[in-house]
C-alpha cells in the first residue's frame, strides 16, 4: 500500500524528465492563472509578490543545486576566444549604460528632492529616503534578472541548452546515491526555462511593485 505514492511520485519525475520545458510551460501557465485571479480580486501585494516567485522555484532550485555542486575549475577552457572577449565587451557596455542611468536618475532624484522641499530644508532628507525607498524594489528586482541571466549563462556551458544534454560538467558526485533525483534536478536546471520564468517573474514584479507604488 505504501509503494503506490512513491511509484507516482517517480512517475512524476520522469515524466517531467522526459519533457521539462513543457512541465515548466505548464506550471508557468497554473502560475499565470492564479496571477490573473489574483489581480482580478485584488489580491494584497504580497500574495501577488509570492506567486510571481513561485514561478522560479523549479528551474531556480534545480539551478542552486547544479552550481553549488559544480567547481569552478569545471568552467576553464570551455569557451572560445572571441566568446571570452564578447561576454567582457557585452559586461563593460551594460556597466557603462548602468553608470549613465545612474548619473541620470541621481540628477532626477535631487531635482525631485528639491521641488518636493520646495526649499523647506528640513524636509530635504525625509524626501531623499522616500525617493530611494520607493526605488528600491525596482532596483533589486532589476538586479535579480541580471542574476538570472548570469546564472542561465553559467548552467549553458555546464550542462548545455538540451532538454536531454548528451553531455554535461556536472560532477558524478551530486546525487550520486539518487540516480533519478539527480536527472530530475538536471532537467529542470534548464538555462532555457531558467531565462523565461526568471525574467518573466522579473518583469511581473516590476509591474507589480509599479502599480503598488501608483495606487499607494
Amino acid at each position: 500500500m505504501r509503494a503506490r505514492p512513491a511509484r507516482r511520485g517517480t512517475a512524476v519525475a520522469e515524466a517531467i524528465v522526459a519533457r521539462p520545458l513543457a512541465w515548466g510551460g505548464g506550471w508557468a501557465l497554473v502560475v499565470g492563472v492564479a496571477l490573473l485571479v489574483g489581480a482580478a480580486l485584488e489580491w494584497p501585494f504580497g500574495v501577488i509578490t509570492s506567486l510571481l516567485l513561485l514561478l522560479i522555484v523549479p528551474s531556480a532550485g534545480a539551478t542552486v543545486v547544479v552550481l553549488l555542486a559544480t567547481p569552478r575549475d569545471h568552467l576553464h577552457d570551455r569557451g572560445s576566444i572571441f566568446g571570452h572577449f564578447f561576454v567582457r565587451y557585452v559586461t563593460l557596455v551594460a556597466a557603462f549604460m548602468a553608470w549613465s542611468a545612474s548619473v541620470v536618475i541621481g540628477a532626477a532624484i535631487s531635482t525631485a528632492i528639491q521641488l518636493e522641499a520646495d526649499g523647506r530644508e528640513d524636509e530635504l532628507v525625509e524626501t531623499g529616503f522616500t525617493i530611494m525607498a520607493a526605488l528600491l524594489p525596482l532596483t533589486v528586482t532589476v538586479l535579480w534578472a541580471a542574476f538570472i541571466v548570469r546564472c542561465a549563462w553559467f548552467l549553458a556551458r555546464i550542462r548545455g541548452w538540451r532538454a536531454h544534454p548528451s553531455r554535461s560538467e556536472v560532477p558524478d558526485a551530486l546525487l550520486a546515491a539518487h540516480p533519478e533525483f539527480r536527472r530530475l534536478v538536471i532537467a529542470l536546471a534548464n538555462p532555457g526555462l531558467l531565462l523565461i520564468t526568471g525574467l518573466v517573474s522579473s518583469i511581473g514584479l516590476i509591474v507589480a511593485t509599479e502599480l503598488e507604488l501608483v495606487l499607494t
